[in-house]
């Protein structure tokens, strides 16, 4: 129950530089968002189960949260240099 509740205090710090981006990259934030249920999820398992998952939870945990900041760069990214062709 405590990783659910530090997941969720730092999601919500999160959650308001990626919600400034919700109106001009809505895919990004639902993608964000799917990285935060996803965690909640593992969280969960982690929780019910008597066993480590030999790490590979942990693993998939770590690799989600690197994914929210790319997620939260590339919107930030997208933003700055709106309007700007390629």
């Amino acid at each position: 129950m405590r990783h659910i509740r530090l997941a969720a205090v730092a999601a919500l710090l999160t959650v308001s530089s990626i919600a400034l981006a919700a109106p001009k990259h809505p895919h990004l934030v639902a993608a964000w968002q799917s990285c935060q249920r996803a965690l909640q999820q593992i969280s969960v398992a982690q929780d019910k189960n008597d066993f480590d998952m030999g790490g590979h939870a942990a693993k998939a945990k770590e690799l989600l949260k690197q994914a929210e900041e790319e997620l939260k760069a590339a919107a930030q990214e997208a933003t700055e240099n709106a309007g700007k062709k390629k």
